[in-house]
């Protein structure tokens, strides 16, 4: 199964929900995980080498790739539906290297906020998406969402991108995601992320990737 983490806005935290979720389905539901970081800064790369020099390099691979690569690497991983690829996306639409990732998806997850410029970035990535893999299920994550916030567009953005896909609960902001690393999620953040991704899980996940 191929899950792909994107949205064209920059600093939607793409990177640290990549290895939530990685950490979600390797300790929380047991599954083999491979991570490709696509992304232009590859930090999750980064610290994963970090890790593996202290040899504490968590309980899935994580894999520095740019996009030119993904079709032969696709080939290799996409020989077990039990295993589930995470791809961590670069932030941008105009490059052709996307259009093979996009038609391959399986899960598209869109962590997006509620501000103007976010709102209008989010919209134009799941049009292109939508013409590329019209059938790909499409799930949009509020993140890092302030609680003392008012988010008066709060409503409207909702109502729009429930157009293209299914909106999960939000993400709270918390300075604990900080201590997120390629080995632990602090368990101080499982109230906050375990309702989102047991319900991603649940939806789209479990019967389309089957346990072993």
């Amino acid at each position: 199964m191929l899950i792909i983490i994107g949205n064209q806005k920059g600093g939607a935290g793409k990177s640290t929900l990549t290895l939530l979720l990685a950490n979600f389905l390797t300790l929380v539901k047991k599954r083999k995980v491979t991570v490709i970081d696509m992304d232009y800064q590859q930090s999750l790369a980064q610290k994963y080498e970090k890790a593996k020099l202290a040899e504490t390099p968590g309980h899935y691979e994580i894999i520095a790739a740019g996009l030119e690569h993904f079709p032969s690497m696709y080939t290799v991983l996409s020989q077990s539906r039990e295993h589930i690829v995470i791809i961590d996306l670069p932030g941008k639409l105009d490059d052709d290297g996307l259009i093979p990732v996009f038609s391959s998806a399986d899960l598209v997850l869109c962590p997006f906020s509620y501000d103007e410029f976010s709102f209008d970035s989010t919209v134009l990535f799941s049009v292109v998406l939508k013409k590329i893999n019209p059938s790909g299920h499409l799930v949009f994550i509020p993140n890092r969402v302030k609680g003392n916030v008012r988010y008066d567009t709060a409503a409207e953005v909702e109502e729009q991108l429930s157009k293209f896909g299914k909106i999960t609960a939000p993400i709270s902001d918390r300075v604990d995601f900080q201590r997120t690393d390629t080995a632990q999620t602090p368990l101080s953040l499982f109230p906050v992320i375990i309702p989102v991704f047991d319900q991603i899980y649940a939806d789209h996940i479990e019967t389309t990737a089957p346990v072993p």
